[in-house]
């Protein structure tokens, strides 16, 4: 672990707050101490930051802003390049610690890393099409266009599954796009936020500057700090549903912007026609891959009745098969929960399951025996879509339903509350568009014949309903890190007025 620590450069650093280039700070706050979720033992600590030096970090960002938005935005572009340059180069080991204090399994960390190189170069290209429309006017010798101008310092709440690549979808665009970023991470994973800051405090020394990436590690008062902050027009938060209505309500009080990726009960439809090999592929990866803990992990699958049978069958003995264990060694495929509560929650859920009608074909158990945070991998069988099929586990718990009619099947897909990830599985054209048609899916992100989880950084990533309904990451999502300004220039020797309107000589 220290030789890990090292590879990093992070044995000396031991503060949560850092406003750029050699800018941590000495704050005088609580220590926060980081676990390693395999084996409940701690990994190190930093300090967390205070009232006054997450003030000092959002003077710092707003200084910074000042000249950061009158740069070029193709030389903005330069410095998310040499970021995500940098990353590369650091890839394993930062993979590890992700596996290390997240718990998911080195692949899963080291493709983590990749996804946030993926954003940074996806940013450079961005920075040269930062585009808006020009209209035609209806008065003569007029012209009109938009524009988009940079927002300004951005507050940035990750959560503790995506400890990194959350960041990066957001850092990476709102930097090309002229705003400087604050990131408060989650308590559970501070050491990846601080070897991330490190890593971005170089990339800022190359281009002598500062503010742009900041640092601000600590629990709710500093959450809300963000959120309050009338200084900062936007907020990106990543986490549950329930922390995510405080964050709108609170923002939505100052007139702020908020973009929220919340929680996802993500289901699979699979059809009679469906190819099952690919069926069991992408249901075992995405309900058991990072033990559930994405928020676009299947939670529910919903089979037709011709071929529910033989698919539980495939399932409960892939899943028994399940390698669980340290993340960090070959060959594990599941990790630890984050949390020894994370456990809890996960057998409640199974009970309220069995109160209601479900049936455990397998897994179900802790596995105090690997260490104090694993459990099995399960399945329940349910009779129908209940109150806790309705819910979010964040647990690798997959729900099995069976459906008659494709009607049917909508209607139990689109029976939740959450909207981000989906999937139907099958060979008919027509059933596939009819999912990915207005009254199909009424999820952010449809598939065909993949699973719901790992998404790619081109398309815009969120969901809707109470999902949240923001967008991060490609397409057109750099749109929420702006403003938007509408010029009309009169290059005429009159002044005629819109619509018409004739006010006087």
């Amino acid at each position: 672990m220290k030789n890990l620590l090292q590879k990093l450069n992070l044995q000396e650093i031991n503060s949560g707050t850092c406003t750029g280039p050699d800018g941590w700070l000495e704050t005088g706050g609580k220590p926060l101490v980081s676990y390693n979720p395999t084996s409940g033992e701690p990994i190190a600590q930093v300090i967390s930051s205070t009232a006054d030096s997450y003030d000092t970090v959002v003077k710092a960002a707003q200084d910074a802003f000042l000249t950061w938005r009158e740069t070029p935005a193709p030389q903005r572009g330069l410095l998310v390049r040499d970021l995500g340059n940098l990353i590369r180069q650091y890839q394993e080991p930062l993979g590890e610690l992700i596996s290390l204090e997240m718990g998911k399994i080195k692949a899963e960390g080291v493709g983590e890393v990749q996804e946030m190189v993926d954003i940074c170069d996806f940013a450079l290209g961005l920075s040269r099409q930062l585009y808006g429309l020009t209209m035609h006017s209806e008065r003569p010798k007029h012209r009109m266009y938009e524009q988009w101008h940079p927002l300004g310092p951005i507050g940035i709440i990750t959560a503790f599954n995506f400890p990194g690549a959350v960041w990066s979808w957001n850092a990476a665009i709102a930097a090309v796009c002229g705003n400087t970023n604050i990131w408060k991470p989650s308590e559970l994973t501070p050491l990846v936020s601080v070897a991330i800051q490190h890593l971005a405090n170089q990339v800022m020394a190359d281009y002598g500057l500062s503010g742009i990436f900041a640092l601000t590690i600590g629990g709710g008062e500093i959450g809300q700090l963000l959120t309050k902050d009338k200084r900062l027009p936007l907020i990106s938060f990543t986490g549950s549903i329930k922390t995510g209505r405080i964050v709108a309500q609170t923002v939505a009080q100052r007139l702020g912007r908020t973009i929220l990726e919340l929680g996802g009960n993500n289901g699979i439809i699979v059809a009679p026609d469906a190819n099952l090999d690919l069926v069991t592929r992408g249901v075992v990866f995405g309900a058991v891959g990072t033990a559930g803990q994405r928020c676009t992990s299947t939670r529910r699958l919903i089979m037709h009745q011709d071929v529910a049978a033989t698919l539980t069958e495939r399932l409960v003995n892939a899943y028994k098969q399940v390698p669980i264990g340290d993340p960090l060694e070959d060959g594990t495929l599941m990790g630890p929960l984050a949390t020894d509560t994370a456990v809890r929650q996960m057998m409640d859920a199974l009970e309220q399951a069995t109160q209601e009608g479900g049936e455990i074909l397998t897994g179900g158990r802790p596995r105090p025996d690997i260490g104090p945070n694993f459990v099995e991998p399960t399945i329940v069988k349910m009779p129908a879509q209940t109150d806790i099929v309705r819910e979010e586990t964040f647990a690798p718990i997959l729900y099995l339903l069976e459906y008659d009619s494709f009607e049917e099947a909508m209607a139990i897909h689109n029976g939740v509350t959450q909207g981000l990830s989906s999937a139907l599985f099958t060979d008919s054209m027509r059933m596939a568009e009819a999912f990915l048609s207005a009254a199909g899916s009424d999820c952010g992100i449809a598939n065909i014949n993949i699973g719901t989880s790992g998404a790619e950084i081109g398309g815009a990533f969120g969901g809707e309903k109470d999902t949240g309904g923001g967008r991060e990451s490609g397409s057109d999502a750099w749109k929420g890190y702006m403003r938007r300004q509408t010029n009309t220039i009169n290059w005429s020797t009159e002044l005629p007025l819109a619509q018409g309107i004739s006010f006087g000589d």
